[in-house]
This record gives structure tokens, sequence and C-alpha cells, in this order.
């Protein structure tokens, strides 16, 4: 049975996300750099669901690949592509050279550009799939310079790939996080999460392309 591939599956809220998806049923491919990705599949195993971990960094396009491939081997064309890795860092304007700041836009937007092209144009023949990418910083933060820019490409590029891949049926959005995610709060990663589920089981010509999580911890 198809399932969902989660790329970014840290302990916050890609695992939430995953988890969130695995218990409608549903086989969930892990995608991430450390060794947590195992211990989370393993968790998940434990508690009868379908969890497969594969490890890749998304800077790295071959390797990234090469795990999206073998979620596809394992569970077959997913029906929903989650993009949640990113670098949260404090930086403002001036603190960062190019090279790091090409290193996190790298992950914050590139990773989900390279990570949703390789799977929608098969979405699209297939006619149904959805995307949905992690976004964040509704209002630009000089204190967080870098992740304001990431997360203003990551609303273009959701935005280019509905218009790319959207009319063969593939629904792409996010869901942006205005808060600090804390758990137990009204920013528990768990509430964030439900609105994954929520823009993949809308109907065409009921989409969102984006759902606001606003909670009282502040950024």
């Amino acid at each position: 049975m198809s399932g969902v591939v989660v790329v970014g599956a840290g302990p916050g809220l890609g695992a939430a996300a995953a988890r969130r998806f695995a218990r409608e049923g549903l086989p969930v491919a892990l995608i991430a750099r450390g060794r947590h990705v195992v211990d989370l599949a393993d968790a998940l195993n434990r508690e009868g669901r379908s969890a497969l971990p594969l490890r890749a960094d998304s800077t790295d396009a071959p390797a990234l690949h090469a795990a999206l491939d073998a979620a596809v081997a394992a569970h077959g064309l997913p029906e929903v592509l989650v993009y949640n890795a990113a670098i949260i860092q404090q930086d403002r304007p001036g603190d960062l050279g190019a090279e790091d700041h090409l290193r996190a836009w790298s992950v914050n937007v590139l990773g989900a550009l390279e990570a949703a092209t390789h799977l929608a144009p098969a979405m699209a023949r297939r006619g149904r799939g959805t995307i949905l990418v992690t976004g964040g910083m509704p209002r630009p933060d000089a204190r967080y310079t870098s992740l304001s820019l990431g997360k203003a490409g990551v609303r273009a590029l959701t935005r280019l790939l509905d218009e790319e891949y959207g009319p063969a049926g593939v629904h792409v959005g996010t869901v942006t996080v205005d808060c600090h995610m804390v758990p137990g709060t009204d920013s528990d990663p768990d509430l964030v999460a439900e609105h994954y589920w929520t823009l993949h089981r809308q109907p065409p010509g009921q989409w969102q392309h984006e759902i606001v999580h606003v909670g009282s911890t502040p950024v």
C-alpha cells in the first residue's frame, strides 16, 4: 500500500507528522541524516505500524534520490511527500557569509525542490498525490535572516510546484509554523502535525495551499 515519505524526520515535528499518518494505517518512510531516524522507525514498528528508516542528507541530491527510490521500492509511489528539513538558527543581516547562507538555502529550499520534482512527475501521471512542505516565518524577522529567506523561498516554491503539477491532480501546500513548538502547549508538534493530515484529506476543488499554525509560544 502506498504511504507517506517524510524528509527531515527529526525528533520533533517530523516525528509527529510521521506518527499522524501512521495512525491512519499508512506505511511511513523516514528520511533524515542522523541515527534518530532508526530509533523512530523502531518505535513505530513496535507499535504495529510500518516504518522504514532511510538515512540521507537533503543537500546531497544523489543520496536523497536514492532514499526516495528506496521508499518507492518498499511501499510504492507515495500518496504523500512531507518535506520538513530545515536549518533553524538565529542570525542577523551580515552575520553569515555566502557559504553559510548557501548551506541554509540548500536545506531549506533546494532539498524540497529536489525531493518534490523527483516524485511529482510520477504522481502527476498517476493523477493524484500530496506534497507538503513545512513553512514558517510568515513575517520576515531580522533575528532569523537565513530562515526568513528560506521560508520565503518555500512559499514561492510551493506556488511554482502547484502551477506545474496541480492541474494533474497533485495537491501542493505548506504548513506554516508561526510559533516556537513546545510539547504540552497550544504549540505542541502533535497539534501542528494534524494540519498535514487535514491538507492531504482535502478533495480536489477544496484544496488549501497553506495552513498557518499560530501558537502562544513566540518564535
